[in-house]
């Protein structure tokens, strides 16, 4: 089996409650039934600090540079606090 990237938002007052509504909606669109490629497939995730840099930059040059926080499909999400409420999970994932 393969592996892909994925990045997807989830909404909840802490990081927790933010990736149980981002797994619950990569299962809902994805299925149940594994090897989804998306973040239905993780079971935990890393809170990141993008320090000074944008969010979203910080995100893409973790993707691009292969770091290895988050660069193993059976491990860990990222996760970066958007807004109050709003988090981004990525990573790769087992499809």
């Amino acid at each position: 089996m393969g592996a892909q990237q994925f990045e997807t938002k989830g909404t909840g007052i802490t990081p927790r409650e933010a990736f149980s509504d981002a797994v619950d909606r990569a299962r809902y669109l994805h299925g149940h039934g594994g090897y989804t490629g998306s973040l239905a497939e993780k079971s935990s995730y890393t809170l990141l600090d993008p320090g000074t840099e944008d969010p979203q930059a910080f995100v893409r040059r973790l993707m691009d540079d292969g770091d290895p926080r988050i660069d193993d499909k059976w491990g860990p999400a990222g996760c970066v606090k958007l807004t109050l409420d709003t988090y981004i999970f990525f990573g790769w994932a087992s499809s």
